[in-house]
């Protein structure tokens, strides 16, 4: 591939990588050529969460355009990398064929290895513990990567201590505690680094008391800021519908709006 006009759209992984290894040359884009692994990472993130946003909202004629795009992500980074002499795409999809094999035994491997679901978890737990130890990695809690969502890390935090039995008995302990941490925020005064902390204490148990009852705290909160939207949006149609500015209005005309939002989604 010689030609900068010969390239079209195509089911070729290697016409991606071509893509890829030109944006990043010589005569490539100037913005592509620009990044870096700390500046691409965030970039990352966004397009995971737009493959899970086309999945939450139903849309599979987007999902495969999203897909593309964290696909691209991946070939980013392993342009990157190669750049550098650290290791390439193939490298990437070796590791992951290689994990995928070996964390799979009961699938790729022999008929032994075939057993049940409760055999499959307490292999998987041994598996992890071993590729921690690979790692240098001595905390059960090392390998929770730290660069996820407060609120899931938090719930994955809690499930690994939940493992050796660090953990409360029932879900109406964590609903007692979740009331002490509420009334420790307002123990805290105004010092803005207690509050803070005070808060992160209430949150983190609020996420323990999700994982209890067996609900995903992400989903959840997702759910709820869904909600919040459509409910605030009536409230600006209501509004609109009355000659008032969302400015202009009382708290009172924007509850009342904002109730009958919700009798709106009961009907």
């Amino acid at each position: 591939m010689t030609n900068p006009t010969d390239l079209k759209p195509s089911r070729d992984v290697a016409v991606l990588l071509e893509i890829m290894r030109r944006l990043r040359g010589p005569d490539g884009c100037p913005w592509d050529r620009a990044q870096t692994f700390a500046t691409i990472a965030p970039y990352t993130v966004e397009e995971a969460y737009e493959v899970a946003t086309a999945i939450e909202d139903g849309d599979l004629k987007a999902l495969p355009g999203e897909l593309g795009d964290l696909l691209f992500q991946v070939v980013f980074h392993a342009r990157m990398a190669e750049e550098a002499g650290l290791f390439d795409f193939g490298d990437v999809v070796e590791a992951v064929t290689e994990k995928m094999i070996r964390r799979h035994p009961h699938v790729f491997g022999s008929e032994e290895a075939k057993t049940d679901a409760h055999a499959q978890k307490d292999f998987w737990e041994k598996l992890k513990e071993a590729e921690r130890a690979a790692k240098g990695q001595t905390s059960l809690l090392d390998d929770v990567a730290s660069a996820l969502p407060a609120l899931m890390r938090a719930e994955k935090l809690q499930r690994r201590a939940s493992s050796i039995g660090f953990d409360w008995n029932n879900a109406a302990l964590v609903v007692d505690k979740i009331a002490e941490e509420a009334r420790e925020i307002v123990e805290a005064g105004v010092d803005p680094a207690k509050r803070e902390e005070e808060v992160g204490d209430l949150l983190f148990v609020v996420a323990n008391l999700a994982r209890h009852l067996k609900v995903d705290p992400e989903a959840a909160l997702r759910g709820a800021n869904a909600k919040f939207t459509r409910r605030f949006k009536h409230i600006e149609a209501g509004l609109v519908a009355r000659g008032i500015k969302p400015g202009a209005a009382s708290l009172e005309e924007m509850e009342a709006l904002w109730q009958e939002a919700k009798e709106l989604e009961r009907s």
